[in-house]
């Protein structure tokens, strides 16, 4: 069966959502009066991702109407440039570490939520957040399962679990197993990776 590609106004997709170099399997399905995309739809995979139902669900695009959901993962080094500052791009997409007792929330005590500042995830509850005494945001519980950790070699003879977002994968920071009851756990969390969402 031939397959056909269609060529579709790009006016109706703000220029940040454009999808760029995906592979000749993704379907554009045009509306009747062929102007607006009514939904596009792709499972495509970031190197090194896993077949996982949780991974292929986070690895879904979808636009309706000009508005939908970007998959963070596959978006390009270039393109997180143009979504961030320097300082959050060397954090959150070069796994950087910011300056003890100079980030934003280091010492903030305002109630809220703390979003990925990448995908505007919901990482942290104002509640879970504690002085640890070290410079850098901690909080003992991440939201339900927006946070994953993996081993992190990048130091000789110092093994660490990095932090990163569940949904886009930026880097956040580490887990230590230091932290207050309930759970001994000291999530080190760098500024430049957060955005706080003061409650109302």
């Amino acid at each position: 069966m031939a397959s056909y590609r269609l060529s579709l106004p790009t006016a109706h997709i703000s220029s940040n959502r454009l999808i760029q170099n995906l592979d000749s399997k993704l379907l554009f399905w045009p509306s009747r009066a062929l102007t607006k995309p009514t939904r596009i739809s792709s499972s495509i995979r970031a190197m090194g991702s896993s077949a996982s139902s949780q991974s292929q669900q986070a690895d879904s695009i979808e636009f309706k109407s000009g508005a939908g959901t970007v998959d963070y993962k596959s978006l390009s080094d270039e393109e997180w440039k143009k979504r961030l500052t320097n300082e959050q791009f060397y954090i959150t997409r070069q796994k950087g570490t910011e300056r003890a007792f100079t980030g934003e929330y280091w010492n903030t005590k305002t109630s809220g939520t703390y979003h990925c500042i990448c995908c505007d995830t919901p990482l942290f509850e104002s509640s879970t957040k504690f002085n640890s005494g070290t410079g850098w945001p901690s909080y003992y519980q991440p939201i339900g399962n927006n946070v994953k950790s993996k081993l992190d070699l990048s130091i000789i003879f110092m093994p660490r679990q990095e932090v990163l977002c569940a949904v886009c994968y930026a880097h956040l920071g580490h887990v230590f197993d230091d932290g207050p009851p309930p759970t001994g756990k000291r999530y080190c969390i760098n500024s430049a990776a957060l955005k706080l969402k003061p409650t109302l």
